[in-house]
């Protein structure tokens, strides 16, 4: 059977908003059982939803659900292949996206990417978790993947008391997925690097740049396995990545060369900032710069510190820039929202003494659909900039 909880507060929930922080419950969560189900109902006992709790988090319950539905296999097969059809409208023909975006798709805590046979997934949350073997059934059943990796690393699960750990659920990564993108050719290990393996929600943004850049020499700096900096060089530029791992510059290598690429573009292991310092030093110019670093925001208390290394980092990218050059600079902070983000470019570029043009705006893939109702779910900015 499954429990009742009653809240005290409730304007982010008939907002559209799906989490429930413990402080808006009329009781204590400590006494439902972590991960289970449970009705969700306001002070005059009008049933609001259905989630599943954990006492032991922050945000105590996140809705599955505002109808009186089952939560069973059938419900969650629903769920998938609503977001499969979705992603068969935009990627028809495109053997890799990302096909389950947590909130985005109304599964709350789960992410699934996919890269041509391979599946990589994520359970987040313990609610998710209790539901993971008959996911991976509806996964393995609805996209019949060759290889099905369960990648779950992320600092989140760690906050709804969860281990980390990384498996391989099916087949076999002897020959690692090859995925291609707008024309160009990447090699990913979904075991190693950065999210999944690759970061699928910078696609359009690429693509969006590669018609903007047709030549020159730049830098793409945080370049991780080399994606921004291959499809600038397929169009003719010559690019220098930089990143401060090992393992990512070799791997930027190897797609350079999957590509031919090779004399176009070259990789080296250094620490961005101190690159930077070392290119202004020597008063290089470049025709453009990509900077697309990690999150640098891990928690909202930390913002106003991450802010600064923001706007510093942009700063010095700036001041090697030429005149009429271009800047694509991100932020994949949540917590970092569109006008943060435009502000502290309007301060870096003061600072540079540099006037900037804002030539386009962007934001994540539509691989990861962005609700309103949840302004988390909006987390990568993205801004072209000439200078």
């Amino acid at each position: 059977m499954v429990e009742k909880v009653f809240l005290k507060r409730t304007n982010r929930i008939l907002a559209g908003h799906p989490w429930i922080f413990s402080n808006d419950l009329q009781t204590t969560p400590k006494q439902y059982k972590p991960g289970s189900l449970v009705e969700v109902y306001d002070m005059r006992k009008l049933f609001l939803g259905i989630g599943y709790i954990n006492p032991n988090s922050l945000i105590s319950i996140r809705l599955l659900t505002r109808t009186r539905d089952v939560i069973d296999a059938g419900f969650l097969r629903k769920r998938i292949s609503g977001a499969l059809h979705y992603r068969g409208e935009l990627f028809s023909g495109n053997s890799s996206f990302r096909v389950i975006f947590s909130e985005g798709d109304f599964l709350p805590g789960l992410i699934v990417d996919k890269y041509a046979d391979c599946i990589v997934v994520q359970f987040l949350t313990l609610g998710m978790e209790m539901m993971r073997d008959i996911i991976l059934n509806l996964l393995d059943e609805l996209l019949s993947p060759k290889v099905i990796v369960i990648r779950n690393d992320s600092r989140s699960r760690a906050l709804e008391g969860l281990h980390i750990e990384k498996i391989l659920a099916k087949g076999s990564l002897d020959g690692l997925p090859h995925i291609e993108e707008h024309g160009v050719t990447f090699e990913v290990h979904p075991l190693l690097g950065q999210k999944t393996g690759f970061y699928l929600d910078q696609r359009a943004n690429r693509i969006a740049l590669s018609e903007v850049i047709r030549g020159g020499t730049g830098l793409d700096l945080f370049c991780y396995s080399g994606a921004w900096a291959l499809h600038l060089a397929k169009n003719g530029a010559y690019v220098k990545g930089v990143d401060n791992s090992e393992a990512a510059v070799s791997q930027a290598k190897k797609n350079a060369e999957l590509n031919g690429l090779t004399e176009n573009c070259d990789f080296v292991k250094s620490d961005v900032f101190d690159f930077l310092k070392e290119e202004i030093a020597s008063a290089t110019l470049y025709d453009f710069i990509i900077l697309d670093p990690p999150a640098f925001v891990k928690s909202k208390g930390r913002l106003k510190e991450a802010l600064k290394g923001y706007e510093e980092i942009n700063t010095m990218a700036m001041k090697i820039v030429r005149d009429g050059g271009v800047i694509a600079t991100s932020s994949c902070s949540y917590h970092v929202d569109r006008m943060t983000f435009l502000s502290l470019l309007r301060d870096a570029a003061r600072k540079a003494k540099r006037t900037a043009h804002l030539l386009d705006y962007r934001y994540q893939g539509r691989d990861h659909p962005i609700l309103l109702s949840v302004p988390e779910t909006e987390y990568l900015k993205c801004a072209f900039i000439r200078l």
